[in-house]
């Protein structure tokens, strides 16, 4: 039996990019969108200082707190230090109450 056909799509409308998807499906779920990592990953050593930048790496941002793994638990410590600096830092960048707290895990190895 074939497979049942879609419809077809309204003309001139072209695929929808991956990222508005994203978006879309991630401001479902009270997440900010997609890019807010990558101001955080870009702004990272300005905001926290190049030796910082080395042992600690922005990886998710989960209800309003940015997650970050460290490469030693002497910079999982560290992080909290930094908490109040970061989440200023970042309020202009991303918009306030997009970044509220900062937590820290040992990365994997």
């Amino acid at each position: 039996m074939p497979a049942p056909r879609r419809p077809p799509s309204s003309p001139g409308a072209g695929p929808t990019p991956l990222g508005e998807t994203l978006d879309r499906v991630l401001a479902g779920l009270g997440a900010p969108p997609a890019s807010s990592l990558e101001v955080v990953e870009r702004a990272w050593p300005d905001l926290v200082g190049p030796v910082a930048a080395d042992a600690l790496r922005p990886v998710a941002i989960r209800d309003g707190c940015l997650v970050v793994t460290a490469t030693d638990p002497v910079w999982t410590g560290q992080a909290r230090w930094l908490e109040g600096a970061v989440v200023e830092g970042l309020a202009p960048l991303l918009g306030e109450g997009v970044v509220t707290s900062l937590t820290a895990r040992r990365a994997p190895r």
